[in-house]
């Protein structure tokens, strides 16, 4: 049996369906059944149960991809490196990022990018959904948290850190907003998470952080239009220096505490690159991390 048949035991048994393997291999459901069909034929076991309504791995069938797993990978890090010695990156990159990030942080440096590397093609997919990079056949997702947990490998990208800002407009005509306290005597501008939403946390040095109770009549689920919404001198709202730095340097928006730190729910968070595998980082996601990293 060849390696392609054998990745395609790993996808079905990794999407938990044929269909949903075939369409990430963008081919028939019938011809995947096929060919695991053919590799159960020549093992002599039964490595998926079938049934009218769901598709399961079998004890023997789990033992048997967990071992040609890592093997797989290996090859494929052979592969790359033997292309690397002698062509430069190539291939097509799928990746995904919040849809504030992506605007912000990736598509204007797209270009610098794929003049460095011409041969990678890119597959940009912008939501602030979740996705499991497995089923989804994701190389790399940026993600905006604290220390990641779960299975994905991860490396630091940058480190971020909240801001309260409200345009200059605002506070010229609003009750002062010199200490955090102030916040509950306005209506805030809130992101519709639940960390969010109700409570924003401070710390200065020397001090022990505090939280304060925040209100408002506007909860906005994307970070581009709260940022427009305090442009536009709606409210104060908390958001990323990577995404309000150039409106506070323009002066469009004000950091109204710069003497603390500002946080929803931890302090300390950062961009996270994460990708699927342990033991194999394809040379195309290598160097996106590496240019993201450097920029």
């Amino acid at each position: 049996m060849d390696i392609a048949t054998l990745k395609t035991v790993v996808l079905v048994a990794r999407h938990g369906s044929f269909a949903a393997a075939a369409r990430a291999l963008d081919v028939d459901p019938s011809s995947v059944s096929r060919m695991v069909a053919g590799v159960e034929a020549e093992l002599g076991v039964r490595l998926f149960q079938r049934s009218t309504r769901r598709l399961s791995v079998t004890e023997l069938g789990a033992r048997y991809i967990a071992e040609i797993t890592p093997l797989l990978e290996e090859m494929d890090r052979a592969l790359d490196t033997a292309r690397s010695a002698a062509h430069a990156p190539s291939g097509t990159l799928k990746m995904t990022a919040s849809v504030a990030f992506a605007q912000e942080c990736i598509v204007p440096r797209l270009g610098q990018f794929m003049a460095r590397y011409p041969a990678i093609a890119i597959e940009l997919i912008p939501t602030d959904d979740m996705l499991d990079l497995t089923a989804k056949g994701i190389d790399l997702a940026i993600r905006l948290t604290p220390a990641p947990r779960g299975d994905l490998i991860s490396t630091r990208l940058m480190d971020t850190r909240y801001v309260v800002c409200a345009s200059p407009a605002y506070i010229a005509g609003a009750s002062p907003l010199t200490e955090p306290g102030d916040l509950r005597h306005h209506r805030c501008l809130r992101f519709a998470l639940p960390d969010y939403r109700t409570r924003w946390r401070f710390r200065r040095a020397g001090k022990a952080p505090f939280a304060v109770d925040i209100t408002g009549d506007l909860v906005i689920a994307n970070a581009l239009a709260l940022r427009r919404a305090a442009r536009d001198g709606l409210g104060p709202s908390l958001l990323a220096d990577w995404l309000v730095g150039p409106d506070i340097a323009a002066g469009r928006l004000v950091d109204v505490f710069p003497q603390y730190d500002c946080s929803a729910a931890q302090f300390d968070t950062a961009a996270w690159a994460l990708y699927p595998s342990r033991s194999y980082l394809p040379q195309k996601v290598r160097v996106m991390i590496d240019f993201l990293r450097q920029s």
